[in-house]
């Protein structure tokens, strides 16, 4: 779901800009307080980014100026919360379009709301009221990553559909024609996501229980057996 370098008209790349910003430098904001109050959480924190940067360079060609593909945001909302993600999303864009043409400058601020902003929020909201709910750890991630994944894509829809309406129909024909090529692919890409995270995130729970506990991802009720001495054998549960 990168749109293209100079894909968008420029006041359409403008206004995303704009829209983005509070996000993303909030975001910077809440990365900085996160490394501070949990200096443990430096390597984890690298290395959300790092999954972000693999699974959204996978790229499949979709609609003309943009393309399909996981976004791997799922992982890091899910552990550092929607504002870190939107400056690492951030961040991921800005070299996946200086290094591999992915994206670009001028769109980077269309992309960054709807991957690294809108797609997080929006699976977040979900997986916080599963877990209010008593869902488990690992079917609330895969409904945040799935959700995120396809939320993103809505919100391209919409970013494309607004710069190009269609001269029947208008809008709304342009984000339905959108919508329909993109789901073909990203629903697929969506499930496969979900799952990925869904291995990571378990592994995470057994290697690195106590940065996760002290990030607030957990609770003592949700480490598994034998993921660590530092948590107390009575709080352990298999989830």
């Amino acid at each position: 779901m990168h749109i293209a370098e100079g894909f968008l008209p420029a006041a359409h790349a403008v206004g995303w800009t704009v829209a983005a910003a509070p996000f993303v430098i909030y975001g910077a904001r809440q990365v900085v307080v996160t490394v501070k109050e949990h200096p443990s959480a430096g390597p984890l924190l690298a290395a959300v980014g790092a999954f972000s940067f693999v699974m959204s360079a996978i790229k499949l060609p979709s609609v003309t100026g943009s393309s399909s593909h996981p976004t791997g945001t799922g992982l890091g909302t899910a552990i550092f919360k929607p504002p870190v993600m939107a400056f690492l999303g951030t961040i991921v864009l800005l070299f996946q379009a200086l290094l591999l043409a992915h994206g670009g400058i001028t769109t980077l601020g269309a992309n960054a709301f709807s991957m690294a902003i809108a797609g997080p929020w929006a699976g977040f909201s979900v997986f916080y009221l599963l877990r209010k709910a008593g869902v488990g750890v690992l079917p609330a991630v895969f409904a945040l990553a799935f959700v995120a994944d396809l939320f993103t894509y809505i919100v391209t829809s919409f970013q494309l559909a607004l710069a190009f309406p269609a001269a029947e129909g208008g809008f709304g024909e342009s984000f339905a024609e959108f919508m329909g090529v993109f789901a073909v692919t990203q629903v697929p890409l969506a499930i496969v996501e979900g799952l990925i995270t869904v291995v990571i995130v378990r592994v995470l729970m057994q290697v690195a229980a106590s940065e996760l506990l002290s990030l607030g991802f957990l609770t003592g009720r949700d480490v598994p057996a034998g993921a660590g001495d530092e948590v107390p054998v009575a709080e352990r549960r298999e989830v």
